[in-house]
């Protein structure tokens, strides 16, 4: 008998048995269950096991926190469970069906951006780092940049944005990917259809503003300009989702002896054509209208106050999913303004929940176990990964969580307030502040040092005035 032989037996009960179970698969740190009634889960008595650092329930699934012996403990609770291996997209397609339209859709999205997120973060940073040898006058006394003084750093310079170009300028190439991996359909054609949107041929998106002519293909009775969506997000998702569900449609009318043949010609010309003719000019005005407006009113008068709500929500919007809406409009914002004054903030909120948590560390010197969990996520939370910090500790106390999304408003408002701008998704904690503009990153820094003091300030504040009662005594504090 193993170590794990007892805690997923006491699991196993607690969650309602091995007939409650529709689908368990694990990730890094987590059991994911999707139950057939969640309500049998008795979620106190989980967090009672001594294995069991925290749960919560997110995208339909109930995920319970283990650590770094999630994939032993899994094997075992398993073999008890007599429940059968799965994979990731199994449980995500079975918690489906426990949300609601709002929650599907948004999942939707998650499935698309996910998988290109390492892309976006690796963009961001080289980006960066372009901007830090670039712009940063460093040398000679403070009055040239490294490439204006060394050929080595210009080649350097010049090469990196060979990667930064293919990340950015070509990322519909990414979406209509990523749609067709999730959709299940070729994806190859998704990848064919992205190019398309991004072609040399075409008239670059960015050059469209100061074009004196455009370019058309003239098929006589009609003119189709031959513009480019370059870091364009929702002509692709459009596109991409026609390409799909053509290509799923033809399936099923196509007989199969000639599938290979017919089906991807009549999915991916119309595709194309509708695109370029239709969607592509409809996302673009679209595009722009969601960047438009988030910039104006982050950049208004009354900017602060949306910087306020913004910086203080988004953590509960981490726990309802809803925040992998804002990769979209990152990536809008980007294509339109050079940058975007979003992702700051979202950086600048996973700090100050890491920093709730390192005053739960600082209550909690003395309780070895306590700090098991809570120096991993503390660490996890300042390099850009808010869950095992927020459902292992801050949820669990709840005045942290609080502390944490206040610090976050504050900060919010500094880092709006001054203008700051990033210049692309980055890794979303301390090391975002390289994924800032270069003239921003005094401002940043600011922030980011208010995102660090006040959630800690705070946390132990309230722990001290016995604010949460419950979460307080759980602390072993009263």
């Amino acid at each position: 008998m193993s170590k794990y032989t007892e805690p997923a037996k006491e699991l196993l009960e607690k969650v309602g048995g091995s007939e409650n179970i529709s689908v368990v698969t694990h990730c890094a740190t987590r059991m994911r269950f999707v139950l057939h009634d969640s309500k049998q889960a008795d979620v106190e008595a989980i967090e009672d096991i001594s294995l069991v650092k925290g749960t919560f329930t997110q995208a339909g699934q109930f995920q319970v926190i283990i650590g770094n012996e999630v994939a032993s403990f899994y094997n075992e609770f398993t073999k008890i469970a007599g429940v059968g291996d799965t994979s990731k997209e199994d449980a995500k397609e079975a918690a489906k069906q426990n949300m609601n339209f709002l929650q599907r859709m948004v999942a939707h999205l998650a499935d698309i951006f996910t998988p290109i997120i390492p892309a976006l973060v690796v963009g961001g940073l080289i980006l960066g780092f372009r901007n830090v040898i670039g712009e940063i006058k460093m040398v000679n006394d403070g009055t040239q940049t490294l490439i204006e003084t060394s050929q080595f750093w210009t080649g350097v310079y010049d090469f990196l944005w060979l990667i930064g170009e293919a990340i950015f300028h070509f990322l519909p190439v990414a979406i209509t990917w990523a749609i067709s991996r999730k959709m299940g359909t070729t994806q190859v054609l998704g990848i064919v259809l992205g190019i398309t949107l991004v072609s040399p041929q075409l008239l670059n998106a960015y050059g469209v503003a100061g074009a004196e002519e455009i370019p058309v293909w003239d098929f006589g009775f009609a003119q189709v300009d031959m513009i480019g969506y370059q870091a364009q997000v929702i002509p692709a998702i459009l596109a991409g989702f026609v390409l799909a569900y053509l290509e799923i449609w033809l399936r099923k009318v196509i007989p199969q002896v000639v599938s290979m043949i017919f089906v991807p010609f009549f999915a991916l010309i119309p595709a194309v054509l509708i695109a370029h003719v239709v969607l592509g000019p409809i996302g673009w005005e679209i595009g722009s209208w969601i960047s438009n407006v988030v910039y104006s009113g982050l950049t208004s008068g009354f900017g602060w106050l949306f910087a306020a709500v913004f910086g203080f929500s988004y953590a509960p919007l981490v726990i309802t999913g809803l925040h992998h809406m804002t990769n979209a409009i990152d990536l809008q914002l980007m294509s339109e303004f050079d940058g975007t004054i979003l992702w700051p903030m979202i950086a600048l909120s996973n700090i100050a929940q890491g920093s709730a948590v390192v005053a739960i560390i600082y209550l909690n010197r003395k309780d070895k176990k306590e700090q098991q969990v809570s120096v991993p996520a503390a660490i996890s939370c300042y390099l850009g990964v808010t869950e095992p910090a927020m459902f292992g500790i801050n949820l669990r106390y709840l005045f942290p969580f609080f502390a944490g999304m206040i610090g976050s408003s504050i900060a919010a408002i500094i880092s709006v307030g001054s203008g700051v701008m990033a210049n692309s998704i980055g890794v979303g904690g301390i090391p975002g502040i390289l994924s800032i503009q270069v003239p921003d990153m005094l401002m940043f820094a600011l922030a980011m040092i208010i995102a660090i003091v006040v959630p800690f300030i705070l946390t132990v504040v309230m722990a001290k005035m016995k604010i949460g009662r419950d979460a307080y005594e759980r602390l072993g504090k009263s």
